[in-house]
């Protein structure tokens, strides 16, 4: 059992951090990768009250800084958080695309674990819309495996429509039935994006002025609001294009009982990788290597399912959540869907789910989105949630951070301390 605990963090708004002029198509930075670093740092450790100086190293989760930012070399951006204070730490990048931030969480925790180090800043980053659509396509399709599927023109949305379809036929779900359990999961996300102040989608937002509150409404949006992007998955399928950053503070137990009351312990991790390929997988309807992942936690956690009062799991497609749902048992195997059509995993429920409003309203930075999971949790266990709460106190929430097309899975277990 770990004895790592967060006692801080930070989480920017998230959203499409430029400006655009459609004439000349220049595009005007609003919000920098640097900055967004610069924030997210800064805020995390303020929140834990630690001063840069006892940090003993820094951590980014990043997926393609080079690409969607023209900044590969990223970490040692992080020293300008504090100059004084962390010049000479050691920082390190972490890429495991859109796992990239759980995974520098993992290796911050060794450290920290390892006794070389009392406590280190993990932060994730990701700046993505200075891009168009289609350099933004070819940068995600870096993550797939290229020979077959990126360099053969498979975006991200046909890789999980391939899960889409494979859930589908396991389960005998007919297409109807299918396109209203996915929307059931975006009207869940967007309901609950619209009370995260820090939400791509939220409160004025598109979903919101659509009032995609409902699984009616998002099924009875016309063919141009909704088109089909990779058959099954609409674009109310998707998670959005976001740019954002977000950070935490980690430290051992001597440091984290001076913390009493806004600790929370990361009672058990899971780290799991399925092969690159689709073509070399025969489990097209789970999520094989997240289960394993979450078995892995839950047993160094000593939980079950049932133990789980919120979880933050990755929606990148609505058939995403379905598929985490199951890997982390909080729905049987094949019932997810129908869990969500009669309405559980709100805040009310024994388990509640993305109540950020997930990857589909919340927004999904990819490098970023790991440590905002981790860092919307540790607020809701420390009693100031951001936005949607559950309406009983949690005591453990869990995280599934999924990498490329279900390729690296990442299960977080935090327990709140006392």
């Amino acid at each position: 059992m770990s004895s790592i605990s967060i006692v801080g963090a930070y989480n920017t708004k998230f959203g499409n951090r430029v400006k655009k002029n459609r004439e000349t198509g220049e595009v005007s930075d609003l919000a920098s990768i640097y900055d967004l670093m610069l924030e997210a740092g800064r805020g995390a450790l303020t929140d834990a009250g630690v001063e840069a100086a006892e940090i003993g190293g820094v951590w980014v989760g990043s997926c393609a800084p080079g690409i969607f930012a023209n900044q590969e070399h990223i970490a040692a951006f992080a020293a300008e958080i504090d100059p004084v204070g962390l010049r000479y730490k050691r920082m390190t990048r972490c890429e495991d695309a859109c796992a990239s931030g759980s995974v520098a969480l993992y290796d911050a925790l060794y450290a920290v674990e390892s006794g070389r180090i009392d406590a280190a800043l993990v932060l994730g980053v990701e700046k993505m819309n200075l891009l168009d659509t289609a350099g933004v396509t070819h940068a995600l399709a870096t993550c797939s495996f290229w020979p077959e599927e990126g360099a053969a023109g498979m975006t991200f949305p046909a890789l999980f429509a391939e899960y889409a379809k494979g859930y589908r036929d396991h389960y005998g779900v007919d297409g109807e039935l299918l396109a209203r359990m996915l929307a059931s999961v975006s009207a869940l996300c967007y309901r609950n994006g619209l009370r995260n102040p820090l939400a791509h989608f939220g409160a004025g937002g598109p979903s919101d002025k659509l009032g995609l509150v409902t699984a009616e409404a998002v099924l009875g949006l016309p063919p141009d609001k909704n088109p089909m992007i990779a058959d099954p998955l609409r674009l109310h399928d998707c998670s959005l294009v976001t740019d954002g950053a977000a950070g935490l503070v980690i430290v051992g137990p001597g440091h984290a009982a001076a913390r009493r009351g806004r600790s929370v312990r990361i009672a058990g991790i899971g780290h799991a990788a399925e092969r690159l390929a689709i073509s070399r997988r025969d489990n097209m309807h789970e999520l094989k290597a997240g289960k394993a992942a979450a078995r892995q936690a839950f047993a160094e956690a000593g939980i079950g399912p049932d133990d789980i009062d919120i979880a933050e799991v990755h929606d990148c497609f609505t058939i995403n959540q379905i598929l985490c749902t199951e890997a982390l048992g909080l729905s049987a195997d094949g019932r997810a869907g129908y869990d969500y059509m009669d309405g559980r995993f709100g805040p009310d429920d024994d388990a509640s789910i993305n109540l950020s409003g997930g990857l589909k309203a919340k927004g999904h930075p990819v490098g970023a989105t790991g440590v905002s999971m981790h860092a919307l949790l540790y607020k809701q266990l420390v009693g100031e949630p951001i936005g949607m709460a559950p309406t009983r106190v949690p005591e453990v929430a869990v995280t599934l951070n999924v990498g490329g097309s279900a390729v690296t899975n990442c299960v977080s277990v935090l327990r709140r301390e006392g």
